[in-house]
């Protein structure tokens, strides 16, 4: 009894829905500078930098038209790839911090995540072409 009261405590604390429109604020606020308003990879900084950014609009059509939802928050929050110099993209899971959220892979696997990640992989998946 103690496990399953602990349990839906800790779950309590969690959301699970994502929401598009805030993660398009989150996406405006964080990510248009490089990869521009519209997720196309030409933000007014993107001419500045060394590693030009991905056209988030594509993310689904180079992966066999399923939108990589796993590997968007894993990169969004830095934990996908640890390099000893950093990376090309800031690791945003330190500056959105907050109470965290799951949204479900194509695969049905839950992947946990700040709410803010969480939103702005809800919108991306929205903007795919």
């Amino acid at each position: 009894m103690r496990i399953l009261i602990l349990s839906a405590i800790l779950l309590a604390g969690t959301a699970s829905a994502q929401d598009a429109d805030r993660g398009r604020d989150v996406y405006v606020n964080h990510c248009a500078t490089c990869h521009g308003q519209t997720g196309h990879g030409n933000g007014p900084m993107a001419n500045v930098l060394s590693v030009m950014p991905t056209d988030l609009t594509r993310l689904a059509a180079a992966s066999g038209g399923v939108f990589p939802t796993d590997r968007v928050v894993r990169r969004v929050d830095g934990s996908d790839l640890i390099l000893a110099h950093g990376s090309p993209m800031p690791w945003w899971g330190m500056i959105l911090e907050g109470p965290s959220g799951i949204i479900l892979a194509p695969d049905g696997t839950e992947v946990v995540a700040a709410e803010a990640i969480i939103d702005v992989t809800a919108w991306l998946e929205e903007v795919q072409r």
